[in-house]
């Protein structure tokens, strides 16, 4: 028996996508994008700064990275918690080496605990964007809409105290978020997040409370995904970035500029048999023409300006 047409009906199809979160394009179509200084390729390193809690509960679901033994984890706790106290500064050294302006994404709550941290990295005057209030305190669809308002104030209110800084880019524990979540960091005065991975470029992100931008910060090439995750090794990391390199900086001489972005963990990448190859990955990327090391703040603003002296 052949369906009934009103099966095949759906109120919302239309030419692209079927919401209104963005305007749908193809990337080749847009205008070519100019980078300060007749750059290529605007270069984005992230550096998660997390805290597991202990006692996680999993609600919904267990955050990737945390715990996965019983009660107490000491295992997987302490390798976190090596990150922000060891493998931290080993990154740190390295972006100096290399003129690396990053961004650190922080757990409000490790803001809280580990003074020492958030002193150093506000002091060398890198970006700092929050990474929601810890990484069991998850954004998720279904959860009450006030308890999650509530949730996204304290986390930058106090990111934000803590720090000195405007604090104005967002990534949700675990990129995941509830239907709400986009109209409540524009409410409090997020510019950019990162959770949807769908764009190499940034594109304007439409809330109830106003504009954000998407920004891009792949996970494909994140290193907890590719290592942890697709269990390849620290080496396969290492040439698929240096291959998106390749790629991106080739594509930015056809279409326009073109943003590498690198989301990294020191409990990860910060090991004694890691930093390694983000050392070479990272004398790579800079040793290539036409790379432009900037901030995430930074690459948002010179967008703008291009989107806006195209209007």
């Amino acid at each position: 028996m052949p369906l009934d047409n009103d099966y095949l009906r759906y109120p919302r199809r239309k030419y692209g996508m079927d919401h209104d979160r963005y305007d749908w394009s193809l990337l080749t179509d847009r205008r070519p994008v100019q980078w300060p200084g007749d750059a290529r390729l605007a270069v984005w390193i992230n550096v998660g700064l997390q805290f597991f809690p202990l006692n996680q509960r999993g609600k919904p679901f267990a955050v990737p990275g945390g715990m996965t033994m019983p009660y107490p984890d000491l295992r997987h706790f302490s390798l976190r918690d090596y990150g922000n106290r060891v493998g931290i500064y080993r990154f740190l050294d390295a972006f100096d080496r290399y003129g690396i302006k990053p961004g650190f994404a922080f757990s409000a709550q490790l803001a809280e605990r580990a003074p020492y941290l958030l002193r150093r990295i506000v002091e060398r005057g890198d970006e700092i964007l929050c990474h929601g209030w810890n990484m069991d305190s998850l954004h998720y669809g279904g959860m009450d809409q006030q308890e999650e308002a509530e949730l996204v104030e304290r986390s930058l209110k106090r990111l934000r105290e803590l720090s000195g800084q405007p604090v104005t880019g967002w990534i949700s524990p675990a990129r995941n978020e509830s239907e709400h979540t986009p109209e409540l960091l524009a409410a409090n005065g997020v510019r950019y997040f990162c959770d949807w991975v769908n764009d190499d470029m940034p594109y304007p992100f439409h809330t109830a409370n106003g504009e954000l931008t998407a920004m891009p910060l792949p996970t494909e090439l994140e290193d907890a995904f590719i290592v942890m995750n697709n269990l390849h090794s620290e080496q396969s990391w290492l040439e698929q970035v240096c291959d998106a390199c390749d790629y991106l900086l080739a594509e930015a001489n056809e279409q326009g500029g073109r943003i590498l972005a690198l989301n990294i963990h020191p409990w990860m990448l910060g090991q004694p048999h890691r930093i390694g190859k983000l050392e070479q990955a990272l004398e790579y990327i800079s040793s290539q023409d036409g790379v432009w090391m900037a901030y995430p703040s930074e690459i948002l603003d010179a967008w703008r300006s291009a989107a806006a002296d195209s209007a």
